[in-house]
């Protein structure tokens, strides 16, 4: 099991669905053109926050949105500590 298989409960538990690493690669991406990283570093981060998360997630059946916004922030402030900052607060910021 790669994550794919992870259930992902939202703050409203009837949205919840199973793990996307696209979804999850688009919202990286985002964060990190959102704070000027040259697209190809932006695609290298998050291919790599990614393959983190996946690698976490393997044997969990279940975890939160929060949990997974949590953890992809934790290992994206590794290679880009603004577009993690983005990525963890972008709710507040709206």
């Amino acid at each position: 099991m790669n994550g794919e298989g992870t259930m992902i409960v939202k703050r409203l538990p009837e949205h919840s669905e199973l793990f996307n690493p696209s979804k999850l690669y688009a919202s990286i991406y985002a964060s990190c053109l959102s704070v000027r990283t040259p697209a190809g570093s932006a695609e290298t981060m998050a291919s790599k926050v990614c393959h983190d998360m996946e690698a976490w997630l393997t044997k969990k059946l279940e975890v939160t949105s929060a949990d997974i916004r949590r953890k992809a922030s934790e290992h994206l402030a590794a290679y880009h500590p603004d577009a993690a900052y983005m990525y963890k607060n972008h709710r507040k910021m709206l």
